[in-house]
């Protein structure tokens, strides 16, 4: 079977409807590198568009009705929305579900330090990244630095075109070559991974006019003596006086190493999108998008957008936590009341499209393909039954039913979709939140958008896929459920 172009059926009106998706999206990309960052702006948009914190409305005593709209957020890292249908939500849920952190380098705790004249911050790499991809590249600094007493210093360094980037060495070519006979794994190691952020020793005054040779002399080698590491103490001065926060304060912050610069537009004929992130945040905006669009729905559509995917969903913030599950019952709590057996009715009455990236097919690398099995860049929203690696392990596979739905679904609202596996079958996988939100009995599958340079610093995809996943999810929403 082939696969539709979604480019060939696009008329004018539609054509600039993809392009004013992928101009937002771009935005959204862009100033939106870290989870923390994601969840501030999408709780920006969706309470411009109506939606209420849950906590608010529980205090309040409010009844939830059909076509409210409430959401609630999971440590500044996680954030879940709701609007009510016209059906008790015993009768299930319509949900989207997609993660928003990416993979990236973490500052430590313990992280600064000077050697031979250069200063650095020290890392650890976050999800699965060939370390290789992150050396000589522009980085820029996102996260927060909480201090001791609360007060909370966001930092975003490298952005700005007056801002300064920081950056990995490389050893030079002329010297590589035994470099250069190393595995791809171990040609960059993960403790060579630290940014370089200065060079400039801290300046020692010299002799004021009025004072003694003797007495400048010494006020020198005070200052030389303290300043053991001159240029760390350098930073540590930039530290203090520009953001306000000491060596110390970095036990008590969540760092995070980035790409510097903007998501852009690619191709001559601008087709696609190059920028960090797209996995998962392609499929988090549009999710989040048709959460607003979408019309009356019939079952109380939900959408999840959670942290820590990358490494397992593990933590309380990541998907295998009871964040979700505890906010339904907050929900439920404030419609038809709150049970225990009505909270494991619903969620095992629920349909679930678990939206995660899938591998586009890459021509240059046509051997780690299935062909007619692999995801086509333009050619709409991505279905993977299974995910999982090799023999299936840890995938969830969804029932024949379930997809047999969701295609009358989509074919009646003209969406053009595919369906896919990762990649040649013994060559590895990967996995998402499906099985997570299987465990409760709900129908899921995985969905979502392809990929080129997944999990590197700059990932592409194209622009008809974006908007593609958008139709498709806001027709799942406004479905009636199986």
């Amino acid at each position: 079977m082939e696969t539709k172009n979604a480019w060939e059926k696009y008329d004018k009106k539609e054509l600039k409807e993809v392009d004013k998706l992928a101009g937002e999206y771009i935005d959204f990309l862009s100033e939106c590198k870290t989870e923390r960052e994601c969840t501030e702006r999408i709780v920006n948009i969706i309470e411009d568009a109506g939606y209420v914190e849950l906590g608010e409305a529980r205090n309040k005593g409010k009844k939830l009705k059909s076509g409210d709209k409430v959401y609630c957020v999971q440590m500044n890292k996680s954030v879940v929305m709701f609007k009510i249908g016209k059906r008790p939500i015993e009768q299930g849920l319509n949900i989207l579900g997609a993660h928003i952190d990416s993979p990236r380098l973490d500052i430590k705790q313990n992280p600064l330090y000077e050697d031979s004249g250069i200063a650095y911050l020290d890392t650890h790499y976050y999800g699965g990244v060939k370390k290789y991809q992150w050396v000589t590249i522009p980085l820029a600094l996102h996260g927060v630095v909480v201090l001791k007493d609360g007060t909370t210093v966001e930092m975003n360094v490298g952005e700005n075109p007056e801002d300064p980037v920081f950056f990995v060495s490389d050893l030079l070519i002329h010297l590589a070559a035994e470099q250069l006979e190393k595995k791809g794994a171990k040609v960059v190691e993960g403790e060579a991974l630290d940014i370089i952020i200065g060079n400039k020793p801290i300046k020692v005054s010299g002799k004021s006019e009025d004072e003694s040779e003797e007495k400048a002399d010494k006020k020198k080698k005070d200052k030389k003596d303290k300043a053991k590491d001159p240029v760390k103490e350098g930073i540590l001065k930039i530290l203090k006086d520009e953001y306000g926060f000491e060596e110390e304060d970095f036990l008590s912050a969540e760092l995070e190493v980035v790409p510097a610069g903007r998501a852009r537009e690619a191709g001559f004929d601008r087709s696609m999108v190059l920028g960090y992130g797209h996995d998962d945040r392609v499929c988090a905006y549009p999710s989040m998008k048709a959460m607003l669009i979408s019309g009356e729905v019939d079952r109380t559509a939900c959408c999840i957008l959670v942290d820590k995917e990358e490494i397992g969903s593990v933590g309380a913030t990541g998907m295998q936590s009871r964040f979700f599950e505890n906010a339904v019952s907050e929900v439920m709590d404030l419609t038809e009341g709150y049970s225990e057996l009505k909270l494991k009715r619903a969620l095992a009455a629920s349909c679930m499209l678990s939206s995660d990236v899938s591998a586009g097919f890459d021509p240059t690398y046509a051997s780690s393909f299935d062909k007619k099995n692999a995801a086509h860049l333009g050619h709409g929203l991505v279905f993977n039954k299974f995910t999982g690696s090799r023999g299936k392990s840890g995938s969830n596979d969804a029932n024949a039913e379930y997809i047999a739905h969701l295609r009358d679904i989509l074919d009646k609202r003209g969406v053009v979709y595919q369906t896919a596996e990762l990649g040649k079958v013994d060559l590895g996988g990967g996995g998402t939140i499906a099985y997570i939100l299987a465990l409760y009995g709900m129908n899921v599958i995985d969905s979502g958008v392809a990929v080129l340079n997944m999990h590197a610093p700059w990932e592409a995809i194209s622009k008809a896929d974006l908007y593609e996943s958008l139709k498709g999810y806001v027709a799942f929403l406004e479905c009636a459920g199986m």
